[in-house]
C-alpha cells in the first residue's frame, strides 16, 4: 500500500512538473516578439506604391519608388500618374526629412545637411512633371505650387503611419522654394522647414534688388574684369557665333523652341555674369580672362565654363521646361538691366517663354508669389532660411514679420548658391544647428542647455554628403 501511494505520489509530481514546464513553454512562446515586418515590405504596403530598385549603402536601406498621385488633387477620379521618390531608411525611430530639388531626384544615395544633423531618415520626391514623372497626357494647367504642396502632403499622410517621429521639411534653391511652398499650404505636416538659398520674387515685374546687387558684389575689380569678358563675347558675335555653330552640328543641337542661334547666344552670354556669382568665389576672379588680351578661344573657353553654350539648345532646354513653365505662369524670374551692355545687346534678358515649347499654353498669374511672401511673413513657426552673401538669388530673399514664432533668416558671408548651415558665422551656426536639433525632437540635453554645444548627430559620410550643384543658367534657381 505505501509502495503504491509512493507510486502514486511520483506520478501527481511528475505530472505537476511536466504541466509547469508546458506552462512555462506556453508563457515563454507567447512572449515572444512576432518576426519584424522588413520596412520594404511595411513601404510597399502603402496603396499606389510600387519598387523600382533597392540599392545597398552601409548602415541604411536605400530605396527608388514610385507613388500613384492624382494628376488633378481637386479632382482626383481624373486620373494619375507615377511620381518617382527616393528613401534613405535609417530606423523608424528616428526623425524624417522631406526633401525635394523641385527637379529631378537624384536616385542615388544622398543626404541633405538637416538629415545628417539629425541622423535621420530621407524621402525625395522628384517634382511634378519632370520626366518620367509626368503624366501622360500632359495637361499643363495642373503644374503650380499647390498641385506639387499636395504631392508632398499625400505622400507624408502615408508615409508618417510607418515613420512616426518628427519630420523636417528641406530643399535648396528651388527646392527651398518647394519646402516653403509646402509649409504654407499644409503648416501642419512638418514640425520645421530649413530652406536653402530661396528666392523670393514677390511681384516679377520690379527686378531693382538685383541691379543693386550687381553694382556692389565682391569687388569693383572683380565686377569690371566679368562685364568686360561679357561685353567682349557681344562685340565678337561673329567669329565666336561661327564657333557656335561648329559646336552645335557636331553635338546635335538645334534651337527650335528659343527661335535661334542668335538667340541663344546671346542669353548665354547674358547669362555669364550672374552665373559667375552663382556658383564661383570671389577668389575664382583670377581666373576670368583679360577681355581684351584674351582670344576668341580664351572668351568662349570662359563662356562654355561658366554659362555653357548647351543651355538654350533644344536639347538642353528639355529637361528644364516644367521650371521654365513654372517661371513663366506662378514664380517670377528676374529681369536686370546691364548698360555695359548698351549697343551690344539684342534681346535682353529673355523671359521664360523663350523657353517654353509654343505648343505649351503660358499665362501668368500676379499674386501667387504676394500671397506666400504675405503669409510667410505673418505665419512662420520654426522656419530657417539660410542664404549666401554673394549670391544673386539671394538679392529677393524671404523676411520674417514680428508675428512670427521661432523663425530665422541667416546669410553666410562669402558664400555663393551652395550657402548652408556650415558656412554660417560660428555662433548662427551653432543656433541654427541646435534648432534643427529641437525641431526633429532629438536634441541632446547639452545642445538644449547651450546651443554652442549643438553638432550634427550624425558621422560625416564623403558619398552621402555631397553637394550634387548642377551648373545651370541664372534663369534656373
Amino acid at each position: 500500500m505505501r509502495k503504491t501511494l509512493g507510486w502514486l505520489l511520483s506520478l501527481v509530481v511528475l505530472i505537476g512538473t511536466m504541466g509547469a514546464a508546458g506552462s512555462t513553454a506556453q508563457a515563454a512562446t507567447a512572449a515572444e516578439p512576432a518576426a519584424a515586418t522588413d520596412i520594404k515590405d511595411e513601404i510597399l504596403g502603402i496603396a499606389g506604391m510600387s519598387l523600382i530598385e533597392e540599392k545597398p549603402y552601409p548602415g541604411y536601406r536605400f530605396f527608388v519608388l514610385n507613388y500613384e498621385q492624382p494628376v488633378d488633387h481637386r479632382q482626383p477620379w481624373k486620373g494619375t500618374f507615377k511620381q518617382r521618390l527616393t528613401l534613405l531608411h535609417k530606423d523608424v525611430s528616428r526623425p524624417s526629412v522631406f526633401f525635394t530639388s523641385g527637379y529631378n531626384v537624384n536616385t542615388s544615395p544622398r543626404r541633405s545637411e538637416p538629415t545628417t544633423i539629425v541622423d535621420g531618415n530621407q524621402v525625395s520626391l522628384e517634382y511634378r512633371f519632370f520626366t518620367p514623372s509626368r503624366p501622360d497626357p500632359a495637361n499643363w494647367s495642373n503644374l503650380d505650387i499647390w498641385q506639387a504642396a499636395s504631392d508632398q502632403h499625400r505622400l507624408f499622410t502615408a508615409l508618417k503611419k510607418i515613420y512616426k517621429k518628427n519630420w523636417l521639411a528641406t530643399g535648396g534653391s528651388k527646392g527651398g522654394m518647394t519646402a516653403t511652398y509646402y509649409e504654407r499650404f499644409y503648416p501642419r505636416d512638418m514640425d520645421g522647414v530649413v530652406a536653402y538659398v530661396a528666392p523670393n520674387d514677390v511681384v516679377n515685374n520690379e527686378d531693382s534688388a538685383y541691379d543693386r546687387f550687381f553694382a556692389k558684389v565682391g569687388t569693383k575689380e572683380c565686377r569690371d574684369r566679368l562685364n568686360a569678358v561679357q561685353r567682349e563675347a557681344l562685340v565678337r558675335r561673329e567669329p565666336l557665333e561661327a564657333k557656335y555653330a561648329v559646336a552645335a552640328a557636331e553635338n546635335g543641337w538645334t534651337f527650335t523652341t528659343v527661335g535661334n542661334l542668335d538667340k541663344a547666344y546671346e542669353a548665354v552670354v547674358l547669362d555669364y555674369v550672374w552665373a559667375f556669382w552663382q556658383y564661383s568665389l570671389l577668389a575664382d576672379c583670377g581666373s576670368v580672362p583679360d577681355a581684351k588680351a584674351a582670344s576668341d578661344q580664351e572668351i568662349w573657353d570662359t563662356i562654355d565654363a561658366i554659362s555653357g553654350f548647351s543651355a538654350y539648345s533644344d536639347q538642353g532646354l528639355e529637361t528644364y521646361t516644367p521650371y521654365y513653365y513654372q517661371a513663366g505662369t506662378q514664380l517670377g524670374s528676374p529681369d536686370i538691366k546691364q548698360p555695359h551692355l548698351k549697343g551690344l545687346s539684342r534681346y535682353g534678358y529673355q523671359p521664360p517663354r523663350n523657353f517654353v515649347p509654343r505648343d505649351i499654353p503660358m499665362a501668368f498669374q500676379p499674386g501667387v508669389m504676394a500671397d506666400v511672401d504675405r503669409w510667410v511673413r505673418n505665419n512662420a513657426h520654426q522656419m530657417l532660411f539660410v542664404y549666401g552673401q554673394n549670391d544673386p538669388w539671394g538679392a529677393e530673399p524671404f523676411h520674417l514679420g514680428y508675428g512670427v514664432r521661432d523663425s530665422y533668416v541667416m546669410i553666410a558671408p562669402g558664400a555663393n548658391h551652395g550657402a548652408n548651415v556650415a558656412k554660417l558665422m560660428d555662433g548662427e551656426k551653432a543656433l541654427a544647428t541646435a534648432k534643427i536639433l529641437q525641431w526633429a525632437g532629438v536634441a541632446p540635453a547639452a545642445a538644449l542647455a547651450d546651443a554652442g554645444r549643438a553638432a550634427p548627430l550624425a558621422a560625416p559620410d564623403a558619398q552621402l554628403d555631397q553637394r550634387d550643384l548642377e551648373r545651370e543658367p541664372q534663369l534656373r534657381p
